[in-house]
C-alpha cells in the first residue's frame, strides 16, 4: 500500500471522526446515563454533559483513522472483485476487519469516557488513574469483546453493503451525500438493533472491579439485564443512540468522502 494514500486515508478517516465525536458528545452522555445501573439521576441527568470528553477528543481521531486505513488497504487487496458481485462482501470483510483492529484504540477511551459520564464528579485523568490502580492496563480493555461484537455484528458491515451496492450501480463512483445517505439509513436500523449489546456493554464498563458484570459474560449480562429492568432495560438509550449514529453515519460518511476526495 502507497505510504502517501495511507497518510491521506488516515487524515480525512481522522477529521472525520473528530467531526462526530465532540458534535454530538452531549447526546452520547445521555445515552450512557440512560443505560447506567445506578439510574439516569444518579448517573449525573442533565448535568455535566461533556464529562469525558477529553478522553473522546484524545481517542477519536486515531480511531476513526486507523479504521480507515485498515478498511481501505484490505478493500485493496480485493480489487480484482470491486466490479462483481462479491463487492459488497469484500467491503464488509474490509470494513469489520477495520472495526478489530480500531476496537485496540477504541476501547480504552471509550472506558475511560463512559466512566467518567457516569461520574461527572470525577475527571478524566483520575478516572483514568483509579482504573490503572485498581484493574492495571487489562482494565482499559474491559468490553472489548462486547464492543467487537456490537460493531463487527451491524454498524461496521451494513453502511458499507450499501456503499458497495449503491457505488457499483453507478459504475464505480459515489458522491458525498450519497455516501452520508447511506451512513444515516444504515446506521440507524443497526443502532436500534444492536442497542441490548450496546447496554451490556455499558454496564460490563461501568462494573466494579471483581464482579460478575465485570467479567464479561455478554449473555450473562443480557439476562442480567432483562431480569432486573425487562424489554425495555435492554432498549435503553435507544432514542439518543439511534440519534446518534443516524446522524454521526450521516456526517462520518460525507465527510470523509468530501477530504478523500479533496486529498486524493
Amino acid at each position: 500500500m502507497n505510504n502517501e494514500l495511507d497518510k491521506k486515508w488516515y487524515s480525512a478517516g481522522g477529521c472525520a471522526g473528530m467531526c462526530v465525536d465532540l458534535t454530538l458528545f452531549p447526546l452520547d452522555t445521555i445515552k450512557t446515563r440512560l443505560q447506567s445501573q445506578q439510574g439516569f439521576y444518579k448517573a449525573g441527568g442533565f448535568r455535566g454533559i461533556y464529562a469525558g470528553v477529553p478522553s473522546a477528543a484524545i481517542g477519536s481521531f486515531p480511531n476513526a483513522a486507523t479504521f480507515f486505513v485498515t478498511y481501505e488497504s484490505t478493500k485493496s487487496l480485493f480489487t480484482g472483485y470491486s466490479a462483481t458481485n462479491l463487492a459488497p462482501i469484500t467491503h464488509m470483510l474490509a470494513a469489520s476487519l477495520g472495526e478489530i483492529v480500531a476496537c485496540l484504540i477504541r476501547v480504552p477511551t471509550e472506558v475511560v469516557k463512559q466512566r467518567t459520564q457516569a461520574n461527572p464528579s470525577l475527571n478524566t485523568y483520575r478516572v483514568l488513574l483509579n482504573t490503572l490502580q485498581e484493574e492495571g492496563f487489562r482494565g482499559l480493555y474491559r468490553g472489548y469483546g462486547s464492543t467487537v461484537l456490537r460493531e463487527v455484528g451491524w454498524l461496521s458491515s451494513t453502511h458499507h453493503v450499501l456503499i458497495a451496492v449503491w457505488w457499483r450501480r453507478q459504475g464505480g463512483r459515489l458522491d458525498s451525500w450519497q455516501a452520508a445517505v447511506c451512513g444515516a439509513l444504515a446506521g440507524g436500523v443497526a443502532a436500534f438493533v444492536t442497542t441490548p449489546l450496546d447496554v451490556a456493554k455499558t454496564w460490563i464498563m461501568l462494573a466494579k472491579a471483581g464482579t460478575s458484570t465485570a467479567s464479561g459474560n455478554i449473555p450473562k449480562v443480557l439476562y442480567e439485564v432483562w431480569r432486573s429492568r425487562g424489554i425495555p432495560g435492554l432498549f435503553a438509550g435507544s432514542i439518543p443512540r439511534v440519534t446518534v449514529i443516524s446522524m454521526g453515519g450521516f456526517i462520518f460518511l460525507g465527510a470523509y468522502e468530501k477530504m478523500r476526495r479533496t486529498l486524493l
